[in-house]
């Protein structure tokens, strides 16, 4: 007995003269265009208190851990100003040279001090190419990965030489944010840059308040004879970057 019931329905032998296929129907082209959106928002917030000015002398200098250490809940990590062949170097991805410079800056420095270097960079709150950053996490925690939390709030100290004087000008400084914001942040870091200026003024060596007026760059300028910074004013007395005296001829 056949079992017709489990054959394929609507043949499938080959086609006959004549027979027709149909057409799939079209979709109707929507008058609109439809699209998905995709958006990134970065919150990022940086604070710095007035600068001090300090007694020169590479003591000074290094004593700006000790600043900081009161402050922080990790150990205080110091960069140095940049060489001056990374002069360029940016934390920008989109610019590739750039980029691979600063990775070169930066890139055995820990989690927490690229990260705060990141977003001081960005917000322009610090210039690496004088500035000796004194880095450190001073609230909130940090990923599996050692990467600040949006709502964690990293900084320390940075100084410059003055150019007229030969002080250290220090300053505080804190920067926080990512993907995401947290209303008592902000708080939080006002708080911190008080008490980094409060510790640097109880350092013994200040000589009272400066202003926080970037070394000058405009106009001709000279290099620096002992480290090579090229963005020395031609009137400048000492170097912003090593301290040293200029020798103007």
């Amino acid at each position: 007995m056949p079992l017709d019931f489990l054959k394929r329905r609507g043949g499938g032998g080959p086609a006959t003269k004549g027979s027709t296929t149909p057409e799939p129907a079209r979709a109707a082209v929507p008058e609109e265009a439809v699209a998905e959106d995709h958006q990134l928002r970065l919150t990022f917030g940086a604070k710095t208190s007035v600068g001090v000015r300090l007694q020169g002398g590479p003591q000074t200098l290094g004593a700006l851990p000790q600043m900081v250490n009161d402050v922080a809940i990790t150990p205080v990590e110091v960069v140095e100003p940049r060489v001056t062949t990374l002069a360029s170097a940016s934390p920008s991805i989109i610019r590739t040279l750039e980029a691979g410079e600063w990775l070169r800056a930066h890139g055995e420095n820990t989690p927490i001090t690229r990260h705060a270097l990141y977003v001081l960079e960005s917000l322009d709150a610090i210039d690496p190419a004088y500035d000796t950053f004194a880095c450190a996490l001073l609230d909130g925690h940090v990923d599996t990965s050692g990467y600040p939390e949006y709502g964690a709030v990293v900084g320390g100290v940075a100084a410059h030489w003055d150019e007229s004087t030969g002080d250290l000008i220090v300053r505080g400084i804190v920067a926080w944010g990512g993907r995401g914001a947290r209303g008592d942040t902000d708080r939080t870091a006002s708080r911190l840059v008080s008490q980094l200026l409060g510790h640097v003024l109880e350092s013994g060596a200040s000589l009272g308040l400066a202003n926080n007026e970037r070394p000058t760059q405009g106009g001709a300028s000279v290099v620096c004879p002992h480290c090579g910074f090229p963005a020395v004013h031609e009137r400048a007395v000492y170097c912003p970057k090593c301290g040293m005296r200029m020798l103007h001829s």
